[in-house]
């Protein structure tokens, strides 16, 4: 029996470096996986779109869809958007099974995502006790989201670092800036500002300009095309793949 095609729902933006850093994820996905058809749609500014992706997997024969939101939050577009596009795909395509998967967070693998940027940006594991960290996501207005980036951030104060503060680039407060200045105030010697974000674009850039502006002293890069986050979307496909329970053959 074949394996249902994954379809990674990334949001898209103007920023023609969000759409390339979605597309290196995913040939990372398939490098991981051999054999596993993914796809890649966008809800808006890129194509290309969701239903159009939906429509020709139906023509070209596929039973299953698997469609995972790469989003780190439970917000509006994993809760609102994403249900609608895909109730009216089933309405048009009925011989075209299609389930939703759940967003990417929380996850250790998220977890360890960041710590790779950060290494990277010349953070070393000596250097937590006497850093303090800004876990800066895009903003939401949902209160469940932002609970988990609260959370996260509470989490990762208990692997080393003096001090970690949650920030947000839209909706919510406080900003990148706000957060950086608040840990200096508080005597931080050392800060590093830690983006939750994906894909570069809008809100990760707003970031960037935040921890300069407060001159933070580490800028770590965006998620990106990370072997850690690749894994975790197959994790989230198999998930939704198996029923509760089951187990689950290669």
């Amino acid at each position: 029996m074949s394996h249902p095609v994954l379809l990674v729902i990334a949001h898209g933006s103007r920023d023609p470096r969000h759409a390339a850093t979605v597309h290196a994820l995913t040939e990372r996905v398939r490098a991981q996986r051999p054999g596993l058809r993914v796809e890649t749609g966008f809800l808006e500014f890129n194509a290309p779109s969701v239903p159009r992706v939906l429509e020709r997997l139906a023509a070209e024969g596929a039973d299953e869809v698997i469609a995972l939101p790469l989003l780190l939050t439970r917000a509006f577009h994993a809760k609102t958007d994403i249900p609608s596009v895909l109730r009216e795909a089933r309405a048009r395509l009925p011989r075209l099974h299609i389930r939703q998967a759940d967003v990417l967070g929380p996850s250790p693998l998220l977890n360890a995502t960041l710590g790779r940027r950060l290494r990277e940006a010349g953070v070393r594991h000596g250097d937590l006790p006497r850093t303090g960290l800004v876990l800066a996501s895009a903003g939401s207005t949902d209160p469940e989201a932002i609970a988990v980036i609260a959370e996260i951030a509470r989490e990762l104060r208990h692997t080393g670092w003096c001090a970690v503060r949650p920030a947000f680039a839209s909706a919510a407060l406080p900003r990148t800036e706000d957060a950086v200045r608040a840990l200096r105030a508080e005597g931080v010697a050392r800060v590093a500002v830690a983006p939750y974000v994906i894909a570069p674009g809008r809100l990760p850039d707003r970031i960037a300009a935040g921890a300069e502006a407060a001159g933070a002293d580490v800028l770590a890069d965006v998620l990106g095309p990370a072997p850690e986050l690749a894994r975790l979307l197959l994790d989230r496909y198999d998930e939704a793949r198996v029923p509760v329970g089951a187990s689950l053959s290669a």
